[in-house]
């Protein structure tokens, strides 16, 4: 009888562990990936945006601002049949 206060510590720390495990570590790791996948979308977004404006830029040079505007909208067009062409038919 001397040992039952040990032992019922250490049972109640072994499923408060055990119930810490299921729950919240488990939502620890879900909510710290879902955080870092929206920063990494963010920064690709982004990288997107200053891609496209250093190819519309580096068009303006040679040409001007209506012409840059024509290239980029025959590349976004021909983008465009592309994904249209590869859509799941019905």
């Amino acid at each position: 009888m001397e040992d039952f206060p040990t032992r019922l510590a250490a049972f109640l720390e072994t499923t408060a562990a055990k119930a810490r495990a299921l729950t919240v570590d488990r939502a620890a790791s879900a909510v710290r990936l879902t955080t870092l996948g929206i920063i990494a979308a963010a920064f690709g977004f982004m990288a997107v945006v200053f891609l496209f404006l250093t190819i519309y830029s580096a068009l303006e040079i040679p040409l001007n601002e209506w012409g840059a505007f024509g290239v980029m909208a025959g590349l976004f067009t021909i983008g465009g049949m592309l994904l249209w062409a590869k859509r799941p038919k019905e």
